[in-house]
């Protein structure tokens, strides 16, 4: 699977997002080494410190099925221009090691970086 394809699986998926509060919708598709893809979205609570983001959500159904080796992450939302995981989602990103993030648009028009880039000097293990 290209980036344009894992960004457009990140556009698609936000379609399912909860988001009741700031009709935000966030989607973000997954791309394991073996090459199967998970999707999450955004999932909001009325107590904002409960609610999830779609980088995670993505993240945590994969390691569920057992998967922990990652290609890529794309994210997307209803935004015109790209959005960016939050520093939480970085973490987490920066813990499977998760080498390239991809960023788009709600068209799908997308950003490619290195994890280094979007979280400099993160706290690892390693």
């Amino acid at each position: 699977m290209d980036h344009k394809a894992l960004a457009e699986a990140a556009v698609k998926a936000r379609q399912n997002a909860y988001v009741p509060y700031s009709r935000l919708r966030v989607g973000a598709a997954l791309l394991t080494e073996s090459g199967k893809v998970y999707t999450g979205v955004n999932v909001e609570n009325v107590s904002f410190g409960a609610t999830g983001c779609a980088e995670r959500t993505a993240i945590f159904s994969a390691v569920a099925d057992g998967n922990t080796k990652f290609k890529a992450i794309a994210v997307a939302s209803d935004l015109d221009t790209p959005i960016f995981p939050c520093g939480i989602c970085r973490q987490v990103i920066a813990e499977f090691r998760i080498p390239e993030i991809i960023v788009s648009d709600k068209n799908g028009n997308y950003k490619v970086y290195k994890l280094e880039e979007l979280l400099p000097f993160a706290f690892t293990e390693f």
